[in-house]
């Protein structure tokens, strides 16, 4: 059984909490955003801590207040310190450039892959590695997903972007298998 919900959710310093009713307004260094609360959802944001309550205890009940406890902590992280995604990229060729607001990249395609890097993410490359960092997790996560799928990375030589954390396990090639016979 989670203990999510349970857990009391520091606020740092120069982030405030504001809970008026079923919604829930964090302002940081990085900016404002508001969360919604489900029914049967309270919080409580007093003594630099925030405490996530339910109504009763119920399945759901319990389930949507650890989902509102994870949000809420999600967004007080990312409006203090903010979110940041590596990713890696290998390839004879692959060059990728940044330019306000879009990124060319060429990754061994007939055609440079263009993209528009949305509004709050900010993405730097440096050599072989691209860093991608927000304030909003989703938002940060979903951009180093959609940038991903533009090159897979494949199994033989390992070429693509991947995660940094991501281990790519090579599988031998034809000659190398027939040699192995």
């Amino acid at each position: 059984m989670s203990r999510v919900g349970n857990k009391i959710i520091i606020i740092p310093e120069g982030v405030t909490v504001v809970n008026s009713g079923a919604k829930v307004t964090v302002t940081g260094p990085k900016g404002t955003s508001d969360f919604t609360l489900s029914e049967g959802i309270t919080v409580k944001a007093e003594d630099g801590e925030v405490k996530v309550s339910r109504r009763d205890n119920s399945k759901i009940q319990r389930s949507l207040r650890g989902t509102s406890a994870r949000v809420i902590g999600n967004i007080i992280t990312g409006l203090s310190t903010g979110f940041v995604r590596r990713l890696d990229f290998k390839g004879v060729g692959f060059t990728i450039v940044v330019e306000g607001n879009i990124m060319t990249m060429r990754l061994g395609y007939s055609h440079p892959v263009i993209l528009n890097i949305p509004e709050g993410i900010t993405v730097t490359v440096v050599k072989s590695a691209i860093n991608i960092e927000g304030s909003s997790k989703e938002a940060v996560g979903a951009f180093a997903a959609k940038l991903r799928d533009t090159k897979k990375p494949e199994v033989y030589k390992g070429k693509g972007i991947k995660y940094h954390e991501e281990i790519i396990r090579k599988k031998a090639g034809k000659a190398a298998q027939a040699t192995a016979k």
